[in-house]
């Protein structure tokens, strides 16, 4: 039977792990290579890591950094940043990544997520969009280069344009919700959800298992992700790299999902 995915969702900013309120303010949180390591013990379903300078500074992927974290990664390894081309993509997927996230790329150049998964195979080709609510009209705008550029676009509409082009996986992530830890975004899940069933995992928001167990409630086999609960601890925000072990992940899914 399938299960849910959860997710650390892990951010690399100046080569070190940090984490953003709003897409904003990025608090240092630690070593990448050692939360990999930390994350390896407790038997992580899967890893999403982004380098959130190389795009927007124009930065080709760090492909030594890549390397390290891929042999370093006991789990299915997600990585994005930078990446605007096949051959980028693929010298990635040579050092041991199993998917490559793209974001502004996918805005600027759709056609290369066909590329991608002719090149690759579309279940290792995702796409990111990051999202934001209107203020007056109550609708969703896609942003890129860490929410600081608007592209005009309604996420419902672009996603209708791509989901025939070979995109494996679609990765919803709210800047509204960014760090907030007051839960998911259901208003734009839903609508999602309603146009497309391609694999969707959601970043933003969550601020206890509770919050992902409620997102598995209503969406069943969905990638839960999260960074804030998986790097913090307590009302203060220590920094502590922590996971719900084997025992608390089957707990959650199987009272949310209700399975004996």
């Amino acid at each position: 039977m399938l299960h849910p995915r959860i997710i650390p969702n892990l951010l690399i900013h100046n080569k070190g792990l940090v984490k953003t309120v709003n897409f904003k303010s990025p608090k240092y949180v630690g070593d990448p290579l050692n939360a990999v390591k930390i994350f390896n013990e407790k038997s992580v379903d899967e890893l999403i890591i982004t380098d959130i300078d190389a795009s927007v500074k124009k930065l080709e992927p760090n492909y030594s950094l890549i390397e390290k974290l891929a042999i370093e990664s006991r789990m299915p390894l997600c990585y994005g940043g930078g990446i605007n081309n096949v051959n980028q993509a693929k010298k990635i997927f040579s050092l041991g990544v199993e998917k490559v996230a793209i974001s502004s790329a996918a805005i600027e150049n759709p056609t290369i997520i066909s590329q991608l998964a002719e090149s690759v195979g579309s279940q290792s080709v995702v796409v990111v969009l990051d999202v934001k609510k209107k203020i007056f009209s109550g609708n969703y705008e896609i942003y890129v280069h860490n929410g600081t550029k608007k592209t005009g676009l309604n996420p419902l509409k672009f996603i209708n344009k791509i989901k025939k082009m070979g995109v494996g996986e679609i990765v919803i992530n709210s800047i509204d919700y960014d760090g907030t830890m007051k839960g998911y975004d259901f208003q734009i899940i839903d609508q999602i959800r309603k146009i497309t069933s391609l694999p969707m995992t959601v970043l933003g928001g969550a601020g206890s298992l509770s919050d992902i167990g409620e997102l598995i409630k209503k969406y069943s086999i969905v990638g839960a992700g999260a960074g804030s609960i998986f790097v913090f601890k307590g009302k203060y925000r220590a920094v502590l790299i922590n996971y719900p072990n084997n025992k608390e992940k089957m707990e959650l899914i199987k009272k949310y999902m209700k399975i004996d």
